[in-house]
């Protein structure tokens, strides 16, 4: 389930110029492919007119109500991979400082926490993750094929065996549709040099009661944001939505380039030099980008973009399990009447909600909402301030605390609205089979490819998973992390009228990850004149 909050789609004239991976997580296409690829030197444009000859990437034009999809189809760009295209120097200067250094810059892999004082932390898979877009390597590359690059060649950068200069998601119906997609994605790549390196499953199994789960069973991507767009670029119910929701309402510009955001003024994006001299007008107009409307020359080559965070995130669902009902009977073997403390129990504090992604609350969860789904329009202050129902610490809280981080009453607006500066637009699917047995490991590589679209992504993604689910100091608790992604710990477990404390371990492990660059579809017609 991507998103049971009610749907929105982009006007006309933005949906056209909008890859639909923006305005939707295609969730009526249940599989799919991630494909990872690596360019050739100098590999120029061609191989992406190629590709979306054969599979056209999807416009947000073509979703919405009564739109249905039999495919569907999205790209993005590392900045190693632009500069390969052909992007000029001074247009990848353009890009977000976050995105041109990339995720594995050691500033960046420390706030994270993936990596300090030179080693990998058990966040991150045995002998370091398994690709990146190594974003700071040289353009000549002195190794044996043209795809990879050593460690040796990258400074203040963590080099990964691995390069990935570009993302293409296929979506469809059935195992068959996908796999046939890929093998026309690979027709349509290999002549250009372009190689797919790496690749998973995606898996979005609705069931019948409109949600879908994440490995370790829990409901998953309940809670999104809902952008609004003061000049009416986005409608919902047949008309622009030009004012916030009172809880979920974000601007546009959060996740658009090109449109206001919290800060009532457009995200910076990339721009490209204009070509004076060319008889047609030049690569830019010819593939319909717009004269920026503050760089004099230049043109803007951000507007309808975004940057897509992507993280491969292993789940070990079998130590998960087994950490649960190792707490549960510890605190049962001190306390012989809490016999309510299942690992059930434990394992819905640790996230938040209950399995059927209820939330927590004081005296139960919380009844289901709109279309008997998990209600997502609640609010922390008033019913669970002090997180006797929805732990301070769970992951729920930690990955938007909505309003829980007010002082006092009278600031509970103003923490709510700056909470939802930070908030992310979630595409995230599972990849793997389902584990038979929650409590017996059977070897396979399960988990989840975590995917967000943001258009600052210090202040959003980054932020979020610092400043929030990292910080061991979060909402008055002392040497704590998010108990469900980040390390080895303690999660404190309110109750009345005693606390417990319980024991946790890393779950969820970093294989690989890096930021890409989503653009808008004039933008992806200028990279393939190139």
């Amino acid at each position: 389930m991507q998103n049971p909050s009610p749907n929105w789609k982009l006007s006309a004239p933005v949906a056209a110029d909008t890859q639909a991976l923006v305005v939707s997580g295609f969730g009526r296409l249940e599989t799919g492919r991630s494909l990872f690829v690596a360019l050739p030197l100098d590999a120029g444009g061609a191989w992406v007119s190629a590709l979306n000859e054969k599979i056209p990437v999807t416009e947000a034009a073509r979703t919405g109500r009564g739109k249905l999809l039999d495919r569907a189809a999205a790209i993005a760009f590392t900045a190693s991979g632009l500069e390969r295209i052909g992007l000029s120097e001074a247009t990848l200067a353009s890009f977000a400082p976050a995105f041109r250094e990339g995720m594995f810059q050691e500033d960046r892999l420390r706030r994270l926490g993936d990596r300090r004082k030179d080693k990998w932390l058990d966040t991150v898979i045995k002998g370091g993750p398994r690709w990146s877009g190594n974003v700071a390597a040289p353009e000549t590359i002195d190794a044996p094929e043209a795809y990879s690059v050593g460690p040796e060649k990258v400074s203040s950068h963590i080099a990964t065996d691995l390069t990935v200069h570009a993302l293409i998601l296929l979506y469809a119906h059935t195992e068959a549709d996908a796999d046939a997609l890929v093998e026309e994605a690979r027709a349509a790549l290999e002549p250009h040099g372009v190689k797919i390196v790496h690749q998973l499953p995606l898996l979005l199994d609705v069931e019948s009661s409109g949600i879908s789960r994440e490995h370790f069973g829990f409901a998953d991507g309940l809670s999104q944001p809902l952008p609004y767009d003061a000049d009416g670029a986005v409608e919902r119910g047949g008309g622009p939505v030009t004012e916030p929701d009172p809880v979920h309402g974000v601007p546009l510009g959060e996740f658009l380039l090109g449109y206001s955001n919290g800060h009532q003024e457009h995200p910076p994006g990339p721009v490209v030099p204009g070509e004076p001299d060319a008889e047609d007008g030049g690569r830019p107009e010819r593939a319909g980008l717009r004269p920026h409307a503050e760089a004099r020359g230049f043109y803007d080559f951000g507007r309808n973009g975004s940057y897509l965070v992507v993280r491969e995130l292993h789940q070990d669902v079998a130590a998960f399990w087994n950490a649960m009902n190792k707490a549960s009977e510890i605190i049962q073997s001190k306390d012989p009447d809490a016999t309510h403390i299942t690992a059930d129990w434990i394992a819905a504090r640790v996230v938040g909600r209950d399995k059927e992604g209820h939330l927590l609350r004081p005296g139960g969860a919380a009844p289901a909402g709109r279309n008997d789904l998990p209600d997502n329009e609640f609010l922390f202050f008033d019913k669970d301030r002090h997180g006797f129902g929805c732990p301070l610490g769970s992951h729920v809280r930690r990955a938007n605390p909505r309003d829980s981080l007010a002082p006092e009453e009278s600031m509970k607006d103003t923490l709510l609205s700056a909470a939802n500066n930070h908030r992310i637009l979630r595409r995230a699917r599972k990849y793997g089979s389902n584990l038979k047995d929650p409590g017996k490991d059977d070897g396979a590589d399960r988990g989840l490819l975590f995917m967000c679209l943001n258009t600052d992504i210090a202040r959003q993604f980054e932020f979020v998973q610092q400043t929030w689910l990292l910080n061991s100091d979060f909402h008055t608790l002392f040497e704590e992390v998010d108990p469900l992604v980040g390390p080895d710990g303690w999660m404190t477990l309110p109750e009345d009228p005693l606390r417990r404390r319980i024991e946790v371990q890393t779950f969820v492990q970093m294989a690989g990850g890096e930021y890409f660059f989503l653009p808008g579809m004039a933008a992806l017609r200028y990279l393939a004149l190139l």
